[in-house]
């Protein structure tokens, strides 16, 4: 009987750590928000993608500069072009490094992506050392639901939670 239990629990467990990882994931209630920035066309073609910006093909990093884990808080806007752009604050050290970036960077473009589309990008003109960024476009409703669930609005922050 000892050895019927031993593959038994190998397999509770084996199905517990995959329902968990599944659940713990919340893959469908996050918004994935990042940055990538302008790279040259003979990169290694598996860390860079194209894409069109201001009329002409670009090619950027795959690995983004800043992401979700670099964002303190944000705020949508209604855009007038419809539907919403986003401010986002960023953490001290996720500042300083998009100071650097923008300071490294000019005159190269920096685009954003929400959930793997591309909804937004800027050419890089100056350093920019005080933590915003500006999603002017792109942003829908459903984002916003979903970035409620995962990040406080710049307006509640500091506020304690009910």
């Amino acid at each position: 009987m000892h050895r019927f239990h031993i593959p038994l629990m190998l397999f509770l467990c084996l199905i517990g750590t995959q329902l968990s990882a599944t659940a713990g994931g919340n893959a469908k209630n996050t918004t994935a928000i990042t940055l990538h920035i302008e790279t040259e066309g003979t990169d290694n073609p598996k860390m860079i993608f194209p894409q069109m910006a201001n009329g002409k093909t670009r090619y950027f990093r795959r690995l983004p500069e800043i992401s979700g884990k670099d964002i303190r808080s944000y705020s949508p806007f209604p855009c007038e072009t419809g539907g919403f752009g986003l401010t986002l604050l960023l953490k001290p050290t996720a500042a300083n490094r998009y100071a650097a970036i923008t300071s490294a960077n000019q005159g190269k473009w920096l685009i954003a992506q929400v959930n793997g589309r591309v909804v937004d990008g800027v050419m890089i003109d100056q350093q920019v050392s005080d933590g915003v960024v500006i999603i002017w476009k792109g942003i829908e409703l459903a984002d916003i639901k979903l970035l409620d669930k995962t990040l406080p609005r710049i307006e509640d922050e500091g506020k304690k939670k009910p």
